[in-house]
């Protein structure tokens, strides 16, 4: 994926996420190895580590975030088909597609979304 943001651009978004919305980390053996970042019911940001993925932290993250609303939403590339896979996994359902004009990256993405069953 192309680079379009410097270094210090994404500092400050970062910093912007923590600031306003509502930050979760996930640590194995003391070390991060993944957060997951909402402002509200939307799923800004969820990252894991790549020596941490298939133990659990992406799940333990969402399911947190869960435990807080009835509702979540968050978009994903539509080349990302492990990320794909995985919030299917995880419940959610593909909402609705783009061409990506709506992103900074301008690539094709996916809208997914979970809701609470009543």
């Amino acid at each position: 994926m192309p680079r379009i943001h410097t270094r210090e651009q994404e500092q400050a978004f970062a910093a912007d996420l923590v600031a306003r919305g509502w930050v979760s980390v996930a640590r194995l053996q003391g070390r991060v190895v993944g957060f997951l970042a909402r402002d509200g019911a939307e799923v800004v940001a969820l990252h894991v580590a790549r020596e941490a993925r298939g133990q659990g932290v992406g799940t333990a993250l969402l399911a947190r975030a869960r435990r807080r609303q009835d509702r979540l939403a968050l978009w994903t590339f539509q080349f990302n088909h492990p990320a794909r896979a995985f919030y299917e996994a995880q419940g959610f359902h593909e909402h609705h597609r783009t061409g990506g004009a709506g992103n900074d990256e301008k690539l094709p993405d996916i809208r997914f979304v979970w809701e609470r069953r009543k």
